[in-house]
């Protein structure tokens, strides 16, 4: 079934076509990340060292490669890979992000990680735009097409599979400001939706269906909803710039689940991913637990001046207006309906 307006409100909600077999234009087919059904059972860190420890041994014997930050997730995978490649970031565009590269040489460094650095600026990600737009069959998060960038540096030295630690972050409450208060569903609604189609799109069509599957009252159960739709969403995008680049990932944290309910008291005073953070003060013992930092992307400064032309959106827009990814947003569904809209 096409219906492009639909398609177009979805993924600037919530980043995703939520509805299978709803596509953009004929000949197109989308497909959705479908999160592990069977995870194993964890309650303290050394469940969760136990249970990573068991993942890379059965994982001997493949030439691994490290995504790495300068946060925890990655930081504390490192400790399973000594002697393996490791990848991690550095923009010659924008705000460097030079706190994170050297936590990431730290944590290269502790454990013998060979440390390569993946350069990234506007030249080397647009030309594989189009590629991670074609293989997911609707626009994509703006991490894809850079991780596609670090995933052909990786196979360009021999790793036949990549580790991330992207999945951590849902699991352990890492989420902290989604996670911040109870939320009543419209509060939820509006710090939830990534771009409102309304504000941008001459034809919107209203998706809160999508919420309304939640709504508890006047709440809403955001920790389902987080658990069932931001993870497709998340998980998506790694799975498709690793299919896009041809080359094999892993999530050990994907296997995982908590088998007591997230503490959101502890989440909520200062202790965001309480058992990640466990996890590296065992591994990192002299080493402080970094912030949570988001993986960089200087989208501020690749769409500073960059404005809509498309009779799609809402003409004249104030881009003072939106963050730097909601304009990658646009931007990229602009790039996508150029790319596959035979009409115009």
């Amino acid at each position: 079934m096409v219906d492009k307006n639909f398609c177009m409100s979805s993924y600037l909600a919530f980043r995703y076509v939520e509805r299978d077999g709803v596509e953009f234009f004929d000949g197109l087919r989308h497909r959705n990340f479908q999160p592990p059904v069977n995870r194993i059972k964890v309650a303290t860190a050394d469940d969760i060292d136990a249970a990573i420890a068991k993942n890379f041994a059965d994982l001997r014997g493949r030439k691994l490669g490290l995504m790495l930050s300068g946060g925890m997730d990655s930081a504390c995978l490192a400790a399973y890979m000594k002697g393996c490649d490791a990848y991690t970031f550095r923009f010659l565009d924008g705000t460097i992000y030079t706190d994170e590269l050297k936590r990431a040489e730290i944590y290269a460094e502790t454990y013998g990680l060979k440390l390569h650095h993946v350069d990234i600026n506007w030249q080397a990600i647009e030309p594989h735009v189009d590629a991670v737009l074609r293989n997911k069959c609707a626009p994509v998060h703006s991490i894809e097409p850079q991780l596609v960038v670090a995933a052909n540096q990786a196979k360009a030295d021999g790793v036949e599979m990549l580790i991330v630690g992207e999945s951590s972050d849902l699991i352990f409450g890492g989420m902290d400001q989604l996670l911040s208060r109870d939320w009543t569903f419209d509060d939820f609604v509006k710090r939830y939706t990534f771009t409102d189609p309304a504000a941008v799109l001459v034809e919107p069509v209203d998706v809160s269906y999508l919420f309304e599957r939640y709504r508890q009252g006047d709440k809403i159960d955001f920790l389902r909803f987080m658990d069932d739709v931001f993870s497709v969403e998340s998980s998506g995008s790694y799975m498709n710039a690793f299919e896009t680049a041809q080359i094999a990932y892993f999530d050990p944290y994907a296997n995982l689940q908590m088998s007591e309910p997230l503490d959101l008291y502890r989440v909520r005073h200062g202790e965001p991913k309480y058992l990640i953070r466990e996890l590296f003060a065992k591994k990192y013992p002299n080493v402080p637990v970094p912030d949570k930092v988001p993986m960089p992307r200087p989208v501020d400064f690749y769409f500073a001046d960059w404005q809509p032309s498309r009779p799609e959106f809402k003409p004249n827009l104030d881009m003072s207006t939106f963050t730097g990814n909601q304009r990658w947003q646009l931007w990229c569904l602009q790039r996508f309906l150029n790319l596959f809209d035979k009409g115009v």
